[in-house]
């Protein structure tokens, strides 16, 4: 984990459905990849899938893909078997993941297959929503072209992988420039995973519990969830506080020299001083 994001290799995927859910028996229609690191693609991956069941009507206005384009598909139990070879030992990466990830998992699960243990996934989304606050909305097009990723979006799932890739470099672009470098890091702010980010909002809540219970400052460095802004503050450490889902550190900020709150998912170092 402790690793340069630029030393990681990723993986971004999407999918084409039959519908909205999979618990009702939505499948996978398409699946596409494409493999990268530190902004150089290395491979591809690309193909339809015969779900064994309609296409809805809803979702062939969407992507354009017809029940006679699927009947030579392979199924995803041929699929899959190569489709985890080709993620292995990557961050695996898509734009709204759960939305895939749900599919994914659950057409795994119904050949006794899973994801390769210890797999990385972020959502691409969170990180749009968390660098570039204050959009109007954040469809997978209405970012890319804010980011100027001159692109069409297509629905069909290699093309909205490109897409991906491509506000994928451009939020790269920003973390750099606020000298966020660090994977654990970059894992702790967009990751999905809830218990790698239990274990490390932990982490956080422990160091913080020790400064509280010394008296003494902490040194942090912040992430703004309204801004975007990063900062580096001392803060004299009050209360851990829940609210609305969320957990905070309530302290004494000597950069704002009053009480602030600080998201613990927002906090990328930390240090008692």
């Amino acid at each position: 984990m402790d690793r340069l994001i630029d030393e990681v290799e990723f993986t971004i995927f999407d999918t084409e459905t039959t519908g909205l859910e999979p618990r009702a028996g939505d499948r996978i229609v398409e699946i596409a990849a494409i493999r990268f690191k530190a902004g150089e693609k290395s491979a591809s991956f690309e193909s339809l899938v015969n779900p064994g069941r309609k296409i809805s009507e809803a979702a062939f206005a969407v992507n354009h893909i017809s029940q006679e384009m699927l009947e030579g598909a392979p199924t995803i139990a041929q699929i899959a078997p190569q489709f985890i070879k080709f993620i292995e030992g990557s961050c695996l990466c898509s734009y709204n993941a759960p939305f895939d990830l749900e599919f994914l998992n659950n057409e795994l699960a119904m050949h006794s297959l899973a994801l390769p243990q210890g797999t990385m996934i972020v959502d691409v989304l969170k990180m749009a929503r968390r660098l570039v606050p204050g959009l109007q909305r954040y469809a997978l097009w209405f970012v890319a072209e804010k980011m100027g990723v001159r692109q069409q979006q297509k629905h069909r799932a290699l093309e909205d992988v490109e897409m991906t890739l491509g506000v994928f470099n451009k939020l790269r672009e920003i973390l750099k420039t606020k000298g966020v470098d660090d994977f654990k890091n970059f894992a702790g702010l967009f990751s999905i995973d809830p218990v790698f980010l239990n274990n490390m909002q932990n982490e956080r809540l422990a160091q913080i519990q020790e400064a509280i219970d010394l008296g003494v400052k902490l040194k942090i460095k912040y992430l703004s969830s309204t801004s975007a802004q990063l900062t580096e503050r001392e803060v004299l450490p009050k209360e851990i506080r829940q609210e609305s889902g969320k957990t905070y550190l309530v302290g004494f900020c000597c950069l704002r020299n009053e009480e602030r709150s600080f998201r613990i998912d927002g906090i990328l170092h930390l240090e008692i001083i």
